[in-house]
C-alpha cells in the first residue's frame, strides 16, 4: 500500500473541484442565542457555491429534506446543483471530521483517506460525525484508507483534523505545533513532530513541513492552522499578523511571520509572503471568539470571503482580489457565524476533480 500511496498526493484548494461537501447545522448549542441566524449564513453560502458547483449537503434525516429545500429556494440557491444526503451529524465542521481526497494522475483514481474524527479532543459528542466518511466512500464508491502507525508494537488509528494543516499541491505542508504537539487537547498520545512527518509523508506524499507555533486566541481546535496561514498558490502563502502590540495574538502571529519568512518550498526556493491584518476582537457575550480573514475557502471560481462589518475591510477585501486575480472575492457576513468558533473553511471541504 505504502509504494501505491506515493502515487497519490491531496490537490491544493485552487485545483479543480468537483463538489462541495457540507453538514446543515442543527446543534443549537453551538451557536447559543444565535442559532436561529445560522442558517441564513448557510443559505447564503450555499446559494454562492451552487452557482458553479455540485453541493454535496448532508441532512440529519429525510423528513428535513423538502423544508431545507424550501428554505434554500428563498435564497435562489441552484437546487438541481444540490445533492442531499441523509446521515446524523454532531456538528457542522465537515473540514475537520469529513474525508481528506487524494488523487493519483497515473491511471486517474482517486481514494479517500480517513482519518480518525475524536471532537478535536475536547467535546464528547462526536461519534456521527466520525461515521460521516465511511458514508461519503461508500456513497461515492471510492476506496477509504484508514492512516495508521506503528507504536511499541502495536498500528494505532490517527486522529486528524482538516484544519490542522494545509497544503500546496506540491509536497509543502503548513502545521502548528500548539494543535499537534501540546499535551493540551492532544490527539495522537505522546506524538512527536517525526511521528507526524512519518504519517503526512506516507499518506499524503509530502516532502516538506513548514511548523508553526501557535494559533489565534479563541480558537477552541487549540491551534487550527486554517485561521492563521494559507497557501493560496503554490510559492504563495497568506499569514495572518495584528498591528496591536497590546493584543494577546501580537507575539505569537509576529513569530509565525518569521517562521514563513525563512521558510523554503519542496524545491528549496523562498516563499511569497503575503500579510492579512486581523480584525479587531469579536467578543460575544463576553468571550472573544477565533474571527479570522484566513478562513477562507476557494471555489472553482471564487473565494468566499469571511467578513465581520468591522472596520479596515475594504483594504483586507482588496488585498485578497490583489492575489486572486482569475477568482471573485465574495465577502460573507460571519459575525454570528464565529459564535460556533469556526467559519467558511471549517464548514466545507472540497471533493478534487480528476
Amino acid at each position: 500500500m505504502n509504494k501505491q500511496l506515493l502515487e497519490y498526493r491531496m490537490p491544493a484548494e485552487w485545483e479543480p473541484q468537483k463538489s462541495v461537501w457540507l453538514i446543515w447545522p442543527y446543534n443549537q448549542k453551538d451557536w447559543p442565542g444565535l442559532f436561529n441566524k445560522i442558517p441564513e449564513v448557510y443559505a447564503k453560502i450555499i446559494f454562492e457555491l451552487s452557482k458553479n458547483q455540485i453541493v454535496n449537503l448532508l441532512i440529519n434525516k429525510n423528513a428535513d429534506k423538502k423544508k431545507i429545500k424550501k428554505y434554500l429556494l428563498i435564497y435562489d440557491c441552484k437546487i438541481f446543483r444540490i445533492k442531499f444526503h441523509i446521515i446524523k451529524s454532531d456538528r457542522v465542521w465537515i473540514r475537520d471530521s469529513g474525508p481528506i481526497f487524494l488523487i493519483r494522475k497515473k491511471n486517474k483514481k482517486k481514494i479517500i483517506l480517513n482519518f480518525s474524527f475524536n471532537g478535536w479532543s475536547k467535546y464528547k459528542n462526536y461519534k456521527n460525525d466520525n461515521k460521516i466518511n465511511n458514508f461519503i466512500s461508500k456513497k461515492l464508491n471510492l476506496k477509504k484508507i484508514i492512516p495508521k502507525i506503528e507504536k511499541s508494537g502495536k498500528f494505532k488509528n490517527i486522529v486528524m483534523e482538516g484544519g490542522a494543516f494545509d497544503v500546496n499541491g506540491q509536497g509543502s505542508v503548513i502545521l502548528t505545533k500548539e494543535c499537534l504537539l501540546s499535551k493540551v487537547q492532544e490527539r495522537n498520545f505522546n506524538f512527536k513532530k517525526k511521528d507526524y512527518e512519518k504519517i503526512f509523508s506516507k499518506y499524503l506524499n509530502i516532502k516538506n513541513f513548514i511548523w508553526l507555533n501557535k494559533g489565534i486566541i479563541g480558537d477552541d481546535t487549540h491551534g487550527h492552522v486554517d485561521d492563521i496561514a494559507r497557501f493560496v498558490s503554490k510559492n504563495t502563502i497568506m499569514t495572518a499578523f495584528e498591528k496591536n502590540k497590546n493584543d494577546k495574538n501580537f507575539k505569537s502571529l509576529k513569530k509565525n511571520f518569521e517562521i514563513l519568512k525563512k521558510s523554503r518550498n519542496e524545491n528549496g526556493n523562498k516563499f511569497n509572503i503575503i500579510k492579512i491584518p486581523m480584525p479587531p476582537p469579536i467578543y460575544i457575550n463576553k468571550i472573544r471568539t477565533p474571527a479570522s480573514y484566513l478562513n477562507f475557502f476557494i471555489t472553482n471560481k471564487s473565494v468566499l470571503l469571511p467578513v465581520f462589518k468591522v472596520k479596515g475591510e475594504r483594504k483586507v477585501i482588496n488585498l485578497f482580489k490583489k492575489n486572486f486575480k482569475n477568482k471573485k472575492i465574495v465577502p460573507i457576513d460571519c459575525k454570528e457565524l464565529i459564535w460556533g468558533f469556526g467559519a467558511i473553511h471549517c464548514m466545507t471541504q472540497q471533493e478534487p476533480k480528476l
